[in-house]
């Protein structure tokens, strides 16, 4: 399947094939210097593969996990480009999940003040969404991708076939962020995970999410409005992932609990069940102060309190701001009222 996302002179195609990364050199323009960003937790041939049909292919791999996000690792990939003498007519690739995405997509946006940048996502988050979007970024201060640009991929490419490496708990991660997706705006999608084994139909929940993603960034590029609604579970989801090194918790994880509080009662009753079908948290022990102090920082904040996205059908969703008071009063509803020991 080929899937445009309509972006005028940004417009680009989204390969969805099995074995695709191995049509890289059909596929993607790689006569010229490339360099695949990877991490050490990706199976490095995946990243070979691409650097071997580039012109001049460099493969540079850097720590797997959200740590790497920084401007350490950021400046030296910007050192790996000059040393490699990349002009603007050359490229980077990111063979990754999303820390590699946004790395090397942040990388491409701002090296001579932007050159082309290719995505093969390799894991199921990346792939039914940070991949697409351009939204690149980095980590800073604690608080998640505050540092960063809008960047558009020339490509992007997802091959179902490089998930088969993944961890379970990997895959639940990634189709929490799918899940999202359905409960705003495909409430079809949705019944595809509550009545049949999500596992099984991964081809499908991929598809499905890149449509809803393209759409809402076809309307609202650099996030003006409605793109607003990818979002949901976020502002509480990156509160708790502020603690991720206390609770070990990945992304995709802490999203599924900040959707719990953000959506009415008959829809969560719908919603846990489903949760605990990924095998993915309902409840957490942290502090629900901790969780609001860290809300506090959320680069969506305003003087009026923050924008959350709502869902009170299946399918659709509204945007609220909510006071931070507001959304701590949501908090038990995944926290028990039980305090970190």
């Amino acid at each position: 399947m080929t899937l445009t996302v309509q972006l005028g002179k940004d417009s680009y195609d989204i390969i969805l094939e099995r074995g695709c990364l191995k049509k890289a050199d059909e596929l993607l323009n790689l006569k010229r210097k490339v360099l695949v960003v990877t991490d050490d937790g990706v199976p490095q041939h995946y990243a070979e593969t691409v650097a071997a049909a580039a012109g001049e292919g460099s493969v540079m791999t850097i720590p797997q996990g959200e740590q790497s996000k920084s401007f350490d690792v950021l400046q030296q990939i910007l050192s790996r480009l000059l040393e490699l003498g990349f002009t603007r007519g050359d490229c980077v690739c990111a063979v990754g999940g999303g820390v590699c995405g946004d790395l090397a997509g942040f990388a491409a946006a701002i090296y001579m003040r932007g050159i082309d940048f290719y995505n093969i996502p390799t894991t199921v988050l990346s792939q039914v969404d940070s991949s697409i979007g351009g939204k690149t970024a980095i980590n800073f201060g604690g608080l998640k991708n505050i540092v960063g640009a809008f960047h558009q991929p020339r490509r992007v490419l997802i091959d179902p076939d490089v998930l088969s490496t993944l961890p379970q708990r990997q895959i639940s991660n990634g189709l929490a962020e799918a899940l999202k997706e359905s409960l705003t705006s495909d409430a079809a999608l949705f019944e595809l995970f509550e009545k049949e084994d999500p596992f099984h139909h991964l081809d499908e929940i991929i598809e499905g999410s890149l449509r809803i993603k393209a759409s809402v960034v076809e309307q609202d590029e650099k996030e003006q409005g409605l793109r607003k609604i990818l979002n949901f579970g976020h502002t509480i989801g990156h509160g708790i992932e502020s603690f991720e090194g206390l609770h070990g918790l990945y992304h995709g994880e802490c999203v599924a609990l900040g959707m719990i509080p953000m959506c009415s009662e008959k829809v969560r009753k719908r919603l846990i069940p489903v949760l605990q079908k990924l095998n993915l948290p309902v409840q957490i022990s942290l502090r629900e102060e901790a969780i609001t102090e860290a809300m506090s920082h959320d680069k969506k904040a305003s003087s009026g309190g923050i924008t959350c996205v709502l869902v009170d059908e299946i399918g659709s969703c509204r945007l609220e701001k909510l006071t931070l008071t507001e959304i701590e009063k949501r908090l038990p509803l995944i926290s028990g009222g039980k305090e970190q020991p």
